[in-house]
């Protein structure tokens, strides 16, 4: 339903006067230390916030077969999360609006060297506009907002008339299956909502990602016979510089996707960590390097990992000690497929009105070249997938921090998505 001028002033209205309450909900998430497989005090905490207002709660863990069996599934390795899903669902007493996915991740990446920050990684501290810590942009902000948008309304005396699920899923930085999970679980809507830190634009366009180790062996020596012995990690390198050839036509590819044409660099590969070797004085005999890289959207991430692999293989038969020592390749990570959010569907219309009213200015799109969990539902719901978001800085990185009038006006922007997509009716005691 279209809103009148004076509910969209009482809805902005309403998010500013909940806001020093939204700040304060989204430090104490900033608060967890919800990296990778820790991420059970958070989930809990939500479950208990969203009990708490009132919506029927589903939490749950991870089917790992129904997963596998999935074509969307990503590799299940031993440092797989099992931390719950947790989901809160509204139902209206009249369902005459069009229904609605809310969905945020809470796992975050490690910080790294402490020293290295200014700011406390999990000390949420504000100085001037900006909120710091890690997962502040990334997305613990946006989890706060899809549910202080709701909040908003119901301060006014208003509930959605349609049927709203808010998700917080775990593994968005690492497989992408929490997302999925949720899929396979059955929640189903006419749309989603999932505000990543995206500088107040909605993503058009997004990579896939996947991620792979490689692990060389090599012959261990005392290093004066060193020229005897074979170095496993200068052998790794060897192969870093033939993935990087491979990254290097990939990107030339880009003439092909539309999206992408423009983008000086769609395709990223990242030499994320690399381990090997026992003694200092002792020639290596093993390295793993951990890699991550995009793939275009349309692109196979089946047919992209078997390049991958057979590149390797390729190489290693022309080397004169990999043709008998080859290099194993294991992809314990992200195999996730890239997607378009086609424009001109109503849902993308109404949040372009909403942010239009937020901001007072249009709003823009942009392609990204990292994972997002949209993809489950633009690929396997088929449903408009709105990912939208604040002005972040340093997300992954030193001193990650979200601005707070950015987030304002998103929540704004969010509130009055969730009225007009799906009415509104007055508040069920």
């Amino acid at each position: 339903m279209a809103l009148t001028p004076e509910l969209r002033r009482s809805i902005m209205d309403s998010v500013e006067q909940g806001f020093a309450d939204q700040i304060a909900y989204t430090r104490k998430l900033v608060s967890f230390h919800s990296v990778r497989g820790a991420e059970h005090a958070i989930q809990d905490f939500t479950f208990r916030e969203l009990v708490r207002r009132g919506y029927v709660v589903d939490r749950f863990a991870m089917d790992r077969a129904a997963i596998e069996n999935h074509p969307g599934g990503s590799p299940w390795s031993d440092q797989h999360s099992n931390a719950p899903i947790v989901v809160g669902i509204h139902h209206p007493r009249q369902e005459t609006g069009r229904s609605l996915i809310l969905q945020s991740h809470l796992d975050v990446v490690p910080t790294g060297p402490e020293t290295m920050w200014q700011h406390k990684p999990y000390g949420g501290e504000i100085e001037g506009d900006w909120m710091y810590g890690r997962g502040a942009a990334d997305m613990k902000a946006g989890a706060a907002a899809n549910i202080f948008a709701l909040d908003a309304l119901r301060r006014i005396g208003l509930q959605p008339a349609a049927t709203v699920y808010v998700q917080s899923v775990v593994e968005e930085e690492s497989t992408g299956n929490g997302a999925l999970m949720t899929h396979l679980r059955g929640y189903k809507a006419d749309a989603v909502l999932i505000p990543e830190p995206e500088d107040n634009k909605l993503v058009r366009a997004n990579t896939g990602v996947i991620w792979f180790q490689v692990e060389v062996r090599g012959l261990p020596v005392h290093v004066r016979e060193m020229g005897e012995g074979a170095n496993a990690i200068d052998a790794a390198y060897r192969v870093i510089d033939e993935l990087r050839k491979l990254e290097a036509e990939w990107n030339d590819r880009k003439s092909a996707y539309e999206h992408f044409q423009e983008e000086l660099h769609p395709i990223n590969l990242n030499i994320g960590k690399i381990e090997g070797g026992d003694w200092a004085s002792s020639v290596p005999c093993w390295c793993r390097i951990d890699c991550r890289i995009a793939i275009f959207p349309g692109v196979s991430a089946a047919d992209a990992a078997r390049e991958i692999r057979e590149r390797i293989d390729n190489f290693a038969k022309q080397d004169s000690y990999f043709a008998n020592n080859p290099p194993g390749v294991v992809f314990n990570g992200f195999h996730t497929e890239g997607y378009v959010l086609r424009p001109g569907s109503e849902a993308e219309a109404v949040l372009a009105k909403a942010h239009e009213v937020a901001f007072d200015a249009p709003l823009e799109n942009f392609v990204t070249a990292g994972y997002l969990d949209a993809r489950v539902y633009a690929l396997y719901d088929q449903i408009p997938a709105l990912c939208y978001g604040p002005v972040s800085r340093n997300i992954h990185g030193f001193d990650e921090c979200v601005s707070l009038s950015s987030l304002q006006r998103v929540t704004a922007a969010m509130a009055l998505f969730i009225a007009e997509w799906c009415g509104t009716e007055p508040l069920d005691a």
